[in-house]
């Protein structure tokens, strides 16, 4: 794809959910100052495509945060939904631009704690919090790809989920129907927390290669974590995938980290 409406594509940034990212050079339209953005191509078309699209769209309507991605523009080209938000260079902990220090991806998961919070404070649940989606901004970072997101509605289920690299960082409880909450998303802060520091997940090595085979491993395999962790990161871990009743918030969990790296 070389682009879509008046977005001139430099490049794919990856896949998120429901869709693909790309480097963008700013349309003049646009008030921004910056020269390049990132835009979200919507998976699909039809009405699946639209309630996807409008999804993501309401939830970064009703959410204010420095710690969430901006968004800029959304449009319809064709049948095909996207927007554009702000582009961070520096890459996710996923796929940074350089290796990030312990310091700042402690940094910049305390950041998408808080977005966490304030999409809580909204009664919208994430339902995918993973290294891909927490953008490194300097110092601290981002929260991103809100294509997952659902508010908080009483006996709601998940009815989807993300690519099968998201399962490890997905609270087990949400893998067997139960309803999204803010802690399930605490349970991903912690495990992208895990993997973040430790550069291997809780449940160890996957085959990501087979669905079946990673899926049966995250049901039969209780999440570790690893013995080597240092001791005040692993506290915070143990407690955000620990007893459902006793996680902290999102906000307590920002809280902590940020006291581990003033």
């Amino acid at each position: 794809m070389e682009g879509i409406a008046d977005y001139e594509f430099v490049r794919s940034l990856g896949a998120g959910n429901h869709g693909e990212f790309f480097l963008a050079k700013r349309p003049g339209r646009l008030p921004v100052d910056a020269e390049y953005v990132a835009v979200k191509v919507v998976g699909g078309t039809g009405q699946e495509a639209f309630r996807r699209a409008t999804r993501e769209l309401k939830a970064f309507a009703a959410v204010r945060s420095p710690f969430l991605v901006t968004l800029y523009d959304a449009g319809q080209q064709a049948g095909v939904f996207y927007y554009s938000m702000e582009y961070l260079p520096d890459g996710s902990l996923a796929r940074p631009s350089e290796p990030p220090s312990r310091e700042v991806a402690v940094r910049a998961i305390a950041c998408a704690a808080r977005a966490a919070q304030a999409l809580h404070d909204a009664g919208i649940v994430h339902r995918d919090i993973t290294p891909g989606n927490v953008l490194l901004a300097g110092e601290g970072g981002k929260l991103s790809d809100l294509g997952l997101s659902q508010v908080l509605t009483p006996g709601a289920t998940v009815t989807g989920m993300g690519g099968i690299g998201s399962v490890e960082f997905t609270d087990p409880a949400l893998l067997q129907g139960d309803k999204p909450t803010a802690a399930g998303d605490v349970w991903s802060l912690g495990a992208t927390l895990h993997w973040s520091v430790t550069g291997t997940g809780l449940y160890g090595e996957l085959p990501t290669h087979d669905t079946l085979l990673t899926l049966r491993k995250v049901y039969s395999t209780p999440p570790m974590v690893n013995p080597d962790l240092d001791p005040e990161v692993a506290e915070v871990v143990h407690a955000c995938i620990g007893d459902l009743a006793k996680r902290p918030t999102a906000a307590n969990l920002a809280d902590r980290l940020q006291a581990m790296v003033p």
